[in-house]
């Protein structure tokens, strides 16, 4: 299978992918959340320990960062990063650019995935992954199954209008969430039976989202509470959180807000609609919706909550590998 993939509608795609990709039986749809997919961790952990083994692993967003560092045998090295996060080190990450084609450059976080991810390739992990991105010009989902894992994870959390697009093998390539935020589909298509689908959006808009509006009075599902705070002595830092996230004279949210929640409403949707077509035959739903898109601080909580989801779900999950016999 090449590099990049275009899937552009109804095609027989799948098919040639599953004649040419024989073997897999269990499949891991990791799907994209933004901070609430270090949720991810918990459950690839535990599936570990109790003696899950996925033969292919698909990844959208953060989904595909945590199965590239989980594949590349480094996830020790990304939970010491989560755990460590603060507010104040997610602003040391906000390289901000005024003319750019994004909010953020992108490489100070380039850098820290490169200090504790080794460059390694996606063909040489010690299972098949596929990283889902779309391509900027074309709306196309491109599945990058070869070449550096750092650059395809990057391009797979390239979130339109904080960071740039990243260009690969001569495309520009964005968020894969925006076309598949859970790629089920990625994992029938290489052939695997049973797919075990990790959804972060399941309780998003449910009763999280109602205890938040008591809470907040405006739009909190993208807060970035507390970061102003952080950015102490950096007037640049501190002026575009107040710009993001600030209520306006009207007490509407801010841009950042509107942009982050309008972009987890997309992905609530989305998701919902490619299931009902292509299901999963198992689904962990960590409850994680009572959490907003930027709180990568709160690591602690969502790897928590992610391992009692995998352990929640181990009855199914045992009852759908019976088929496997």
């Amino acid at each position: 299978m090449e590099a990049a993939v275009d899937i552009t509608g109804p095609s027989d795609q799948s098919e040639e992918a599953q004649t040419q990709q024989p073997g897999p039986s269990i499949g891991l749809a990791l799907g994209g959340g933004v901070a609430r997919g270090w949720a991810h961790i918990g459950v690839v952990q535990r599936l570990d320990e109790l003696g899950i083994r996925p033969d292919v692993v698909c990844g959208t967003s953060i989904g595909a960062l945590v199965g590239g560092f989980w594949l590349a045998d480094q996830l020790p090295s990304l939970e010491r990063w989560a755990r460590a996060m603060t507010k104040r080190r997610m602003l040391s990450y906000f390289d901000i650019v005024l003319n750019g084609s994004g909010l953020m450059g992108g490489k100070r976080l380039e850098k820290a995935i490169h200090k504790n991810l080794p460059q390694t390739n996606i063909e040489n992990l010690r299972q098949k992954f596929l990283v889902v991105t779309s391509e900027l010009a074309t709306g196309h989902e491109i599945w990058l199954m070869e070449g550096d894992l750092g650059e395809a994870i990057q391009a797979a959390y390239a979130l339109p209008g904080v960071f740039p697009p990243r260009a690969v093998k001569g495309r520009w390539l964005i968020d894969g969430a925006l076309v598949n935020p859970l790629p089920v589909s990625a994992c029938r298509a290489l052939g695997a039976r049973i797919v075990i689908a990790v959804g972060l959006h399941a309780d998003a808009f449910g009763r999280a989202a109602t205890e938040r509006r008591e809470r907040y009075d405006n739009i909190t599902e993208a807060s970035g509470e507390g970061l102003e705070d952080a950015a102490k002595g950096k007037f640049a830092e501190k002026f575009m959180m107040r710009r993001l996230f600030h209520p306006s004279a009207d007490n509407a949210p801010g841009v950042g807000s509107v942009m982050l929640a309008s972009f987890n409403i997309l992905m609530d949707r989305i998701t919902r609609s490619r299931l009902a077509g292509e299901p999963p035959d198992v689904m962990l739903t960590p409850k994680v919706g009572h959490i907003p898109l930027l709180d990568f601080d709160r690591a602690d909580e969502l790897i928590k909550l992610g391992r009692e989801a995998a352990d929640n779900a181990m009855p199914e999950i045992e009852r759908a590998m019976k088929f496997l016999a």
